[in-house]
C-alpha cells in the first residue's frame, strides 16, 4: 500500500502573528517620543525612578486608549452616560487588547460601603440566607443593610374598560436597621459645643461655625419670634427650648425675605453631619470632631441589620455573624455547608472567599468599611473579581501590586500575576520591588531621571540584561542595605498599655523616643491599629498616613504646600499690584479657560476633548498679568519650574524669597525635586502624594513623626535619600516611628517592633522587640528570616 507523504506543517495562520503591542511616538506628560514593543501573553514590568514616566506610558497611554476604543463601540446614547476620554498623545498604538486596570485608587468612603458590598460576596450570602435561613423572613433584600423596609397603601386608578379606583397596599422587607439606617453607628451631639446657655442669642450664645456675628444664620434664630433673643438660654421654658433645638421646618419672613426656620440640631445635622468629614473645611471639621461622638448603634449593636435579619440563621449563624467573621474562617464555615439545592451558589461563594485568603486578605471581614482599606488592600480587593474570570487575551494593568505587602506575602502576589499570564493574558506591572521585577519575562526601564529629566526608555529586555545595563535600576537592582554597627540610645519611652483596637490582643509595649523605630509584620498583623489607634495624632504627634489628598485638577504642589502665598506676595511687592492677580483661581485667571489652562469640550456622541486654551496657550493667566516680572520671570514661568530650579531661583538674587525657599527646601528633602510647581495633584502617584504631605508637615512643631509606609512608590535609588531624611529628622531631636515592610528601612532602624505571628486573629501580638541585629540573630519570626536573607547574614 502506498504510504502517504508526510504532510508539511501548515504555515502559521495570519491571525497568530499579532503578538506585540506597538507604541510609537508617545508624548503623554513627560514622555519624549517613546517607541516600544511589548510582547503579548507575557509579564512585562515597567520600572524607573519616581516620576520617570511609567504611569504616563502604561496607564495614560496604553490603558487609556484601550478604554477609549471600547467606549466608542457603544451606541451614542450609551456613550452619553460614560466619562468622556481624550485620545492620548501618541502617533501609533497597534495590537491593543481589552485593558483591565487594577489601580490603587481608594474604594468609596461611603459608610454603607463594605468589603462585602464591593465584591460579590455579600450578594451571594444574602441569596444563601434567603434560601436556607430559618425562620424565613423574605427575599435577599431582607438581609441587605442598604435596603429599608417600606410599607405603603392607597388608591390607584385601574383602566380596564371603565376606569375604577382600587385600594392596594405595598410592602418591601429590607434588612436596614431603622435606628442607624445601615451605618452601624449613631451620632450623639454634645449640646454644650453648640451653644453657651449662660448667654442670650443676641449675646452670641450659638457657637457653631457660621452662626456668629449677626449673619443670616444667627438672625434667623434672633428674629424668629419663638423666644426672646435677649434672654439667656438657661432660662428658656421647655417649649422655647424645643423650638430652639428641635422645631420642624417652618416657613417665615425675616427682614422681608422668605426663609425656612428649623431647630438648631436638625439644621446642623443636615448642613454638617450628613457630609463627608474629609471634604469639610478644616475649622468645620474641628468643630464636628469636638461636637459629635459616634457610638455603636444600640439597636443593632453595630451590625447595621434589622432584628429580623439578625434572627434568621443557618446552622446557628446569622448573616451578621457571617459578615463579622474573619474571611478565612467564613470560607471554612461555607465549606462545611452541604445543601444540594444551592450547590452552584456555594461553590461560587467558596471560590470568592478562598480568593481573599489566597491574595493575603483572609484577615479582613466582610463588614469592614471599604474606606478604611489601604491603597494596597483596595487594589488586592479589586483583583479578586478577576482571579476567577474566564477572560483570556486580556491586558491586565497593575500599579505597584506589592504596596503594603510583607516580603512573605510578595511571593504569593507573584504567583497570582504569573497565573493571570499563564491563562493567556498580557500582564503589565508598574513596580519597584526587585522580588517582582525578577519574575518578569520582559522589563522596560524608564528614566534616566524624573520629570523633565525622564520620559525616555533606558533599557528593554530581560532581567540579566537589566543587571548589566548600567541604568539606575540596573545598578541598584542588587543593592542590599547592611545592618547599622551602632544604634542610637532612646531618650524616653511612649507607653502603650492594653491596646485592643481591631485585632490587637491587649498589647503592652514601650515605643522608644528620640530614635528611628520601625514597626513591622505581615499585612493584617495589627501595625496600623497599634500606631494609629494607640498613638493618637494630637499635641506633639505628626501623623502622615496614606489617605488621599483632596484636591481638584486646579490643585498643585504650590497651592497645597502654601508655597503660592509667598510667591504671590513677592510678585505683588515687586510690581506694586494686588497679590490676587497672581492666582489662577482668582483675579488673574484667563477668562476663557477660567485659569484651568485647558478647555474641556464635550462632544456628546464622541469622546470629549481637553484642548490647550488658545487665549492663554495653557499658561492659565491673563496676558496683562504676564507682563509683571520677578527676577526676570513671569508667574507662569515660575509655576513651570521644577522644585530644584525654583529653589535656586528663590534662594538668591532679585527673586530672593526666604519663605518660599524654605518650603522648596523641604520638598527637595523628601525627593520631590523633579516635580513642577504647577503640576496638577491629580497626576501625582500615591507615593508622591505621601511625600508631599510629609514635606508640608515637616514645618510642624511636633516632636513625634508617625509615617505609614513612606517607601510606597519609591525607586530603589530613592530609598537611600528617604533614609537620609529620616536620619536628619531624628538627629534634629525628633522621634520617628515608621510602619514599614521594606528591608532597607528595617536594617537602618535603631529599634524594631515586630507584630504577628500571622494576620487577623492569628496576629495582634508583639513577637519581637529589639535592634535589627538581634532580630537577624534571633530569626524566630517571618520578618527576622526575610531580613536575614536580605542582609546576607
Amino acid at each position: 500500500m502506498a504510504k502517504k507523504a508526510d504532510a508539511q506543517s501548515p504555515a502559521p495562520h495570519v491571525a497568530d502573528s499579532h503578538d506585540l503591542i506597538r507604541v510609537h511616538g508617545a508624548r503623554e506628560n513627560n514622555l519624549k517620543d517613546v517607541s516600544i514593543e511589548i510582547p503579548k501573553r507575557r509579564l512585562t514590568v515597567f520600572t524607573g525612578v519616581s516620576g520617570s514616566g511609567k504611569s504616563s506610558l502604561v496607564f495614560n497611554t496604553i490603558a487609556a486608549e484601550s478604554q477609549r476604543l471600547i467606549n466608542e463601540t457603544y451606541s451614542a446614547f450609551v456613550q452619553g452616560f460614560m466619562p468622556t476620554l481624550a485620545r492620548p498623545e501618541v502617533d501609533v498604538l497597534d495590537g491593543l487588547t481589552t485593558a483591565i486596570t487594577v489601580d490603587q485608587q481608594r474604594l468609596g468612603a461611603d459608610p454603607r460601603s463594605t468589603v462585602g458590598t464591593v465584591t460579590d460576596a455579600n450578594a451571594m450570602l444574602r441569596i444563601l440566607f434567603s434560601r436556607l435561613g430559618a425562620p424565613h423572613i423574605g427575599p435577599p433584600s431582607a438581609y441587605a443593610f442598604n435596603v429599608p423596609s417600606v410599607r405603603a397603601s392607597g388608591a390607584i386608578t385601574v383602566e380596564r374598560g371603565a376606569s375604577k379606583a382600587e385600594k392596594v397596599s405595598f410592602t418591601r422587607t429590607g434588612g436596614m436597621c431603622p435606628r442607624c439606617e445601615g451605618r452601624g453607628t449613631v451620632s450623639d451631639i454634645d449640646l454644650s459645643r453648640l451653644f453657651d446657655d449662660s448667654k442670650s442669642i443676641n449675646e452670641g450664645a450659638i457657637t457653631v461655625p457660621g452662626y456668629k456675628g449677626g449673619g443670616w444664620n444667627s438672625r434667623l434664630y434672633a428674629e424668629s419670634g419663638f423666644f426672646d433673643p435677649d434672654k439667656p438660654i438657661s432660662t428658656f421654658t421647655q417649649q422655647e427650648l424645643h423650638d430652639f433645638l428641635h422645631r420642624e421646618p417652618t416657613r417665615m419672613k425675616i427682614a422681608g425675605i422668605n426663609m425656612t426656620y428649623e431647630g438648631l440640631i436638625p439644621r446642623v445635622q443636615k448642613s454638617m453631619l450628613s457630609k463627608d468629614k474629609e471634604a469639610m473645611q478644616p475649622h468645620i471639621r474641628e468643630f464636628v470632631d469636638r461636637a459629635v461622638a459616634f457610638t455603636t448603634c444600640p439597636e443593632c449593636d453595630g451590625t447595621r441589620l434589622s432584628e429580623g435579619a439578625r434572627a434568621s440563621k443557618i446552622a446557628g449563624t446569622s448573616i451578621a455573624d457571617a459578615c463579622a467573621m474573619q474571611i478565612s474562617d467564613l470560607a471554612e464555615w461555607v465549606r462545611g455547608l452541604d445543601e444540594p439545592s444551592v450547590a452552584p451558589l456555594l461553590t461560587k461563594l467558596q471560590h470568592t472567599l478562598e480568593s481573599f485568603v489566597e491574595i493575603g486578605l483572609g484577615y479582613l471581614s466582610l463588614e469592614r468599611p471599604s474606606g478604611t482599606l489601604s491603597g494596597g488592600e483596595a487594589q488586592r480587593v479589586k483583583m479578586i473579581r478577576h482571579l476567577g474570570s474566564s477572560l483570556t487575551d486580556t491586558t491586565y494593568v497593575f500599579d505597584e501590586p506589592t504596596t503594603g505587602l510583607h516580603p512573605h506575602d510578595i511571593q504569593r502576589m507573584n504567583g497570582l500575576l504569573l497565573r493571570l499570564r499563564d491563562k493567556g493574558n498580557t500582564v503589565l506591572v508598574v513596580e519597584h520591588k526587585p522580588e517582582t521585577i525578577a519574575i518578569a519575562d520582559h522589563v522596560v526601564d524608564l528614566g534616566p531621571g524624573a520629570g523633565t529629566a525622564g520620559g525616555t526608555v533606558c533599557f528593554e529586555g530581560d532581567i540579566e540584561g537589566l543587571r548589566a545595563s548600567g541604568t539606575i535600576t540596573g545598578r541598584h537592582f542588587d543593592d542590599r542595605a547592611s545592618l547599622k554597627e551602632t544604634v542610637r540610645k532612646p531618650t524616653g519611652n511612649l507607653e502603650v498599655r492594653g491596646a485592643t483596637a481591631h485585632n490587637l490582643r491587649d498589647v503592652d509595649v514601650d515605643v522608644p523616643l528620640g530614635v528611628l523605630t520601625v514597626i513591622t509584620g505581615v499585612a493584617g498583623s495589627g501595625k496600623s491599629s497599634l500606631v494609629h489607634g494607640s498613638i493618637p495624632a494630637g499635641a506633639g504627634v505628626v501623623s502622615v498616613d496614606q489617605s488621599p489628598i483632596r484636591g481638584s485638577r486646579r490643585s498643585n504642589p504650590a497651592t497645597y504646600t502654601g508655597l503660592l502665598d509667598p510667591i504671590r506676595k513677592a510678585f505683588a511687592k515687586a510690581n506694586d499690584v494686588k497679590p490676587a492677580l497672581f492666582s489662577a483661581n482668582s483675579e488673574g485667571a484667563c477668562p476663557t479657560c477660567n485659569g484651568a489652562g485647558v478647555v474641556y469640550t464635550d462632544l456628546a456622541m464622541m469622546a470629549g476633548v481637553a484642548s490647550t486654551c488658545e487665549e492663554c496657550e495653557g499658561k492659565r493667566f491673563q496676558a496683562s498679568v504676564l507682563e509683571y516680572h520677578l527676577g526676570g520671570r513671569d508667574i507662569s514661568e515660575v509655576l513651570a519650574m521644577s522644585v530644584t530650579d525654583a529653589e535656586e531661583f528663590f534662594g538668591a538674587g532679585d527673586a530672593h524669597t526666604p519663605a518660599a525657599h524654605r518650603i522648596l527646601g523641604r520638598l527637595a528633602d523628601v525627593g520631590l525635586g523633579y516635580l513642577s510647581l504647577g503640576q496638577p495633584l491629580t497626576t501625582l502617584s500615591g507615593g508622591e502624594r505621601q511625600r508631599l504631605k510629609l514635606a508640608t508637615h515637616m514645618a510642624d512643631k511636633g516632636g513625634v513623626y508617625v509615617l505609614d509606609e513612606p517607601t510606597a512608590g519609591l525607586h530603589l535609588a530613592d530609598v537611600e535619600q528617604l533614609l537620609g531624611l529620616l536620619d536628619r529628622l531624628v538627629d534634629s531631636g525628633k522621634s520617628v516611628i515608621v510602619v514599614e515592610h521594606h528591608q532597607a528601612v528595617m536594617a537602618h532602624a535603631d529599634w524594631i517592633i515586630d507584630l504577628g505571628p500571622g494576620a487577623g486573629h492569628d496576629g495582634g501580638q508583639i513577637v519581637f522587640e529589639g535592634t535589627p541585629a538581634d532580630l537577624v540573630a534571633d530569626r524566630s519570626t517571618l520578618t527576622g528570616r526575610h531580613l536575614a536573607a536580605y542582609v546576607g547574614a
